[in-house]
């Protein structure tokens, strides 16, 4: 049963990709003109929509984007995929048939999302050329480093409590859950110090955890809590039970590669960016070339951040699965840090 409903989700889900960019796509077939059909007779054709060609390399990119496709999988969302580029194709002759393509918003789009795809292009190429990759030093001293997450990684049942509070609530709160002997008795606690709460139940290995709380809970013995506080309260990550499963060297070897490649790129780009800041004239006009306030110049401290994402988003590379039930997307996860 569940094998079926991920297919019909997976299904629908390449129905969907196809057709979300559609104003797109007809804005871009009337601006290429007879340039895509030529391009098109040369391809090998998948289908025919009303005399419009659908190509096999069109499938090819949609397939690119499926993380975990496996070769037995392939002919099925081949043609799951080319389903749904005809159901694009249909919508895109009736955009462009009502001229939805010169419309002002969707021109503005289009320019929009050009040069989007153009900056992150650039910026995969620049990285992926400049970047380099590891060596195999850097990569066993990234595990040595990390032995909660690989040679002494663990599989934990969690209670996570998430607890709003004030820091005086919080202090009294924390010292009487400690003195909990037991899952049961913990609930009570909390119960019992009025205090409204959310609680849910999880299991999870190391790597599905975050970094920044991964070794400190690494130190918890089942049956205790790591308690993590902030301003307006607190959580607390109760181990229930925990459970030896290492990874070898040799099963962490292709994730940690590629998490290392990905930072690389990564910071390889964040580089580029602030290099081609420097080297160009940027003048700032109306009211941005005044002095920000005080509260807007944190703001205008951290105003990289889009470049930032953009510097991550040509990082990104698809993950590749390793041994061991460790790979680069769950190691990657493990390292996303404490939000």
């Amino acid at each position: 049963m569940q094998t079926r409903l991920q297919a019909i989700a997976r299904q629908r889900s390449i129905r969907l990709m196809v057709l979300l960019p559609v104003v797109v796509a007809a804005s871009l077939a009337a601006g290429c003109g007879d340039k895509s059909k030529s391009e098109g007779k040369a391809s090998q054709a998948a289908a025919r929509v009303n005399g419009d060609e659908i190509t096999v390399h069109q499938i090819n990119q949609l397939l690119e984007r499926q993380q975990g496709l496996k070769p037995e999988q392939a002919e099925a969302a081949s043609r799951q995929a080319l389903e749904g580029l005809i159901d694009q194709q249909l919508a895109v002759a009736k955009a462009e048939e009502q001229k939805i393509d010169r419309d002002p918003q969707v021109v503005a789009l289009l320019d929009s999302t050009r040069r989007s795809i153009l900056a992150r292009a650039y910026l995969e190429k620049a990285s992926a050329a400049g970047a380099g990759t590891p060596t195999s030093d850097e990569v066993r001293k990234y595990f040595d480093t990390k032995p909660a997450l690989f040679s002494q990684r663990k599989v934990y049942a969690l209670q996570e409590f998430t607890v709003p509070a004030t820091p005086e609530q919080t202090t009294a709160t924390i010292e009487k859950l400690k003195a909990a002997k037991n899952p049961n008795e913990f609930v009570e606690v909390l119960k019992a110090s009025g205090l409204k709460f959310s609680a849910q139940q999880t299991t999870q290995a190391a790597e599905g955890l975050p970094l920044g709380i991964l070794d400190q809970l690494a130190k918890v013995n089942d049956g205790e809590a790591l308690f993590v506080t902030a301003k307006d309260g607190f959580k607390a990550v109760l181990v229930v039970a925990s459970k030896s499963q290492p990874v070898t060297f040799e099963q962490a070897k292709p994730a940690i590669e590629q998490y290392l490649t990905v930072e690389r790129r990564r910071e390889f780009a964040q580089k580029e960016l602030k290099n081609l800041r420097a080297a160009a004239k940027i003048e700032y006009i109306g009211k941005f070339a005044e002095k920000p306030a005080s509260g807007a110049s944190a703001a205008a401290a951290s105003a990289p951040e889009a470049s930032e994402q953009a510097a991550s988003a040509a990082a990104a590379t698809e993950p590749a699965a390793s041994s061991g039930g460790l790979d680069a997307a769950a190691l990657n996860k493990g390292l996303s840090g404490l939000k």
